[in-house]
């Protein structure tokens, strides 16, 4: 009984295991699961089935939401221009929302924005640029055009592009001109009867003085003068937009002055700027005045200024009675002195000599004679002028030795401590977004739609003239009328700082291309900020 007894199992004995072994149990399978979650996570990934958001949307990826990985199909041609296979469509991810190129934006968007501009760049150059400002909120387009950008091949594509307006360089557009009230004044004067870049500024301030007529005519109420290598940078609103950063402008304000950042190329092979380039130089706005001189010798490299072009940035009018432009760069108002502000973060891109065949291209468009004292009737900056001498009296292989030194950026420990400055900058948005809009098919799609649009070569500038022969004229002056400014109320602009609010207007001059402060330039007074 007693040996029986014992080979009994004791419960009180074996409790305490069972307990353990189901502990055991529960623990394995609480480790094992998130395991084999992480490993399922790992094989959809790995298998394209899941994509992550934060490498998804980087910089490297070129996508933002909304892109899809496969564009719209495209009819094909039998014939097609060189132009659709450089902007044409790639494989990678697309934009699926713009597979409607026209952006017919309607009438209810406000406030309306329309930039004009002097151009002969061709497609690859104009359809990026068009676009671009198409998604950032502008709806028209006064394209005042001549060589290249001219011709049948290429106006005719610009022209079936709903919102843009193509006005010729002809006999009658230059007589009409010529009765323009300016060459009476004196504030362009000092600009009549020049060369090369002078001739450029003066032609520029006819063509804005019209497509202010014709801005008026199609509601618009705002205008921005642009060259055809410029982007505008609407930082400081949430939906990168310049249609909401105009809206949130005071209604008291006429002019927003936007600094110019200018491109840094780190290669001498750059083809297709506003998608390879995305190094910028700060305007001297926008950067600390410590860190600027501080760093100014180290970002000339040999150069004669801070900016290899102009650094007095564009502007934006707000559209009323008796505005007139000021040069390329500003615009007046003959009755009154505008009220101005500069904001600190919006900026222009200036895109300049970023292709080593930019020195190639200036030095054609100008016969001066490469001496220094010429040089300087023909042009007003000086890097500009150094430019020209080099490109009319070195050889290939000289010049690119001269642009390799002067222009790209190839000393990685400079760049790397500028940036570190904040004085260089990577900018992506423009780069995404336009890489985006090649990537859907809008550049190839309206070039081929092209093919059976109508030209209206003469309907634009007949629609100046009727709208100037509906009102009184003076001594051949294209007068003002009145236009309904929308109410916008006391708008605040508290998504952006004001840097500067610009009231000293006493000198009347046209504003030309400025190059940045020097080390030499007196400082002016600190300004307001609000």
């Amino acid at each position: 009984m007693a040996g029986q007894y014992s080979l009994r199992p004791n419960s009180s004995s074996t409790s305490p295991s069972s307990s353990h072994i189901l502990a055991s149990r529960l623990l394995f399978l609480l480790t094992l699961l998130p395991l084999t979650l992480a490993c399922f996570a790992f094989l959809l990934q790995w298998r394209g089935g899941l994509n992550d958001p934060v490498t998804r949307w980087s910089p490297d990826q070129h996508q933002f939401p909304g892109m899809s990985t496969t564009a719209p199909s495209i009819p094909s041609h039998s014939s097609r221009s060189d132009c659709v296979d450089l902007l044409g469509r790639s494989h990678s991810p697309a934009f699926s929302y713009y597979r409607d190129w026209k952006f017919d934006y309607g009438t209810d968007l406000k406030p309306k924005i329309c930039i004009t501009t002097s151009t002969s760049a061709g497609l690859e150059q104009t359809l990026p640029w068009i676009f671009f400002h198409k998604v950032i909120g502008v709806s028209n387009f006064f394209l005042f055009v001549e060589g290249k950008a001219a011709s049948p091949n290429v106006s005719k594509v610009l022209e079936s592009i709903p919102g843009v307006s193509v006005i010729y360089r002809t006999k009658e557009l230059e007589e009409q001109q010529a009765r323009s009230r300016i060459w009476n004044e004196t504030w362009l004067s000092s600009f009549f009867y020049k060369p090369c870049n002078h001739e450029l500024f003066v032609k520029q301030s006819l063509n804005m003085e019209m497509a202010i007529v014709m801005a008026r005519n199609a509601g618009m109420d705002w205008i921005i003068h642009l060259d055809t290598d410029e982007l505008m940078h609407p930082v400081g609103t949430r939906e990168y937009s310049l249609r909401q950063l105009l809206a949130d402008v005071p209604a008291n304000v006429d002019m927003v002055i936007f600094p110019n950042h200018e491109s840094s190329v780190e290669r001498d092979d750059v083809k297709e700027p506003f998608s390879e380039v995305s190094m910028f130089k700060k305007n001297y706005d926008h950067l600390p005045k410590d860190i600027y001189f501080g760093n100014y010798k180290d970002a000339l490299r040999g150069n004669p200024n801070y900016f290899l072009t102009y650094g007095n940035g564009k502007s934006a009018a707000r559209i009323q009675d008796h505005l007139r432009p000021n040069g390329a760069h500003r615009w007046h108002n003959y009755m009154k002195n505008p009220n101005e502000i500069k904001l600190e973060e919006a900026a222009v891109l200036h895109y300049t000599y970023t292709k080593f065949t930019d020195l190639t291209s200036r030095r054609d468009r100008c016969g001066c004679k490469p001496t220094k004292d010429d040089v300087k009737r023909c042009f007003m900056l000086d890097f500009d002028r150094a430019a020209f001498i080099i490109a009319s009296t070195a050889t290939e292989e000289e010049m690119l030795a001269w642009y390799r030194e002067r222009v790209v950026w190839t000393d990685k420990a400079l760049t790397l401590k500028l940036l570190r400055k904040g004085i260089l900058t990577r900018i992506y948005a423009p780069m995404i977004i336009i890489q985006g809009l090649r990537n859907s098919g809008i550049f190839s799609s309206v070039i081929s739609s092209a093919v059976h649009h109508k030209s209206a070569k003469d309907q634009v500038l007949s629609s100046v003239k009727i709208s100037n022969s509906s009102r009184p004229i003076e001594s051949g002056v294209i007068s003002s009328r009145k236009v309904g400014i929308i109410n916008r109320g006391d708008f605040q602009a508290t998504a952006r700082r004001v840097l500067e609010i610009l009231d000293d207007h006493s000198d009347l001059s046209a504003t030309p291309p400025l190059s940045p402060p020097s080390l030499d330039d007196d400082l002016p007074s600190p300004t307001h900020e609000y």
